[in-house]
């Protein structure tokens, strides 16, 4: 089964930072990830002007070979070139400042046959004008309220009891969701805004817990995995507001295609990558039978959130690990 391209979608008001956050993390992109930055440009009259071209795309290269397209026409028939013309590994969308996330998310959901499946929406927040256009545009408080996870930009810009204030109208608008600061120039850290670590990251701003679990060859295998629909259920009860991601492979039995026959052997085993972001999740099955990540995994996964020791022993229960299988790293919450 072809993976499907995950779309990360980033929103926020006019010069709340978009741009420069998205610069940074693709300035930490690994080498042969390729990544297609899709610019809403909607109603730019120069930009139309510049793009008379026979694509309704015009590409440039950017940082690591990145590539950066600016949207003429229908987003759904340029996220469909773009993956004939380049098939990326990630699409990033960055929105104009005046466009509603919903109608956009909505848009990626119905691709899901087309192979694009929404990751995650990003809404970044200006610290220091937020608390004047959240008075004045609906647009704002839209964006604010519908995201997985909103990036205080330029809080160092602001006294501490101007961010408390933002802080408290963000909440007012969205309780649940993760809010982040993002450091100066490096900006916010890559393994939690995509499914990838960067190595330059030193984890100042969550906590993580790496799983790893391999097969048990003096157990059977009913004992070496559990099903699919009891993973999901424990994907389904993360709180997305301190968990943030979960990601890697594990070992499943598919228990959905059960019939009366009570033989277990019916139940095959099949390796999955998971992708869990900010409450949505993805399993992915891995068919090919050579070469794979691992051939005596059970499970290998890494969460990441802030206050995960308070969730430790639920993750344990949930993933019927012991202490010998985890490896824990708190951040220093500031």
């Amino acid at each position: 089964m072809p993976s499907s391209i995950p779309v990360t979608v980033f929103t926020g008001f006019l010069g709340a930072g978009k741009t420069t956050i998205i610069l940074s993390l693709l300035s930490r992109i690994p080498q042969g990830y390729k990544i297609c930055l899709l610019k809403n440009e909607f109603g730019d009259i120069k930009v139309d002007s510049e793009l008379a071209q026979e694509s309704n795309l015009a590409v440039q290269e950017m940082l690591n070979g990145c590539l950066c397209c600016v949207l003429v026409g229908q987003m759904k028939l340029a996220l469909l070139e773009l993956k004939e013309k380049y098939n990326p590994d990630r699409v990033i969308i960055e929105t104009s400042g005046s466009a509603f996330p919903a109608p956009i998310a909505w848009q990626i959901r119905e691709m899901k046959n087309e192979g694009f499946i929404l990751d995650s929406i990003i809404t970044v927040v200006d610290c220091v004008n937020f608390r004047g256009y959240e008075d004045t545009s609906y647009t704002a408080k839209m964006q604010a309220q519908y995201t997985d996870v909103i990036l205080l930009n330029k809080h160092e810009l602001v006294k501490e009891r101007e961010l408390d204030l933002v802080i408290d109208h963000i909440n007012d608008l969205n309780t649940d969701t993760p809010k982040i600061k993002c450091e100066g120039k490096r900006g916010v850290s890559l393994d939690l805004i995509f499914e990838l670590i960067d190595p330059n990251h030193h984890q100042s701003e969550i906590d993580l817990i790496q799983i790893t679990k391999v097969i048990d060859t003096q157990q059977s295998n009913e004992n070496n995995s559990f099903t699919k629909q009891k993973f999901e259920k424990f994907l389904e009860s993360l709180p997305k507001d301190e968990i943030y991601r979960l990601k890697g492979l594990i070992r499943l039995i598919d228990d959905n295609n059960n019939n009366d026959d009570d033989d277990n052997n019916n139940n095959v085993e099949q390796l999955y990558i998971v992708n869990h972001a900010f409450g949505r999740y993805t399993l992915t099955p891995i068919q090919r039978t050579h070469n794979l990540p691992s051939k005596d995994v059970n499970i290998k996964i890494t969460i990441m959130g802030v206050n995960l020791n308070i969730y430790l022993n639920n993750i344990k229960i949930g993933l019927e690990i012991n202490d010998e299988h985890v490896n824990v790293h708190y951040a220093h919450i500031h």
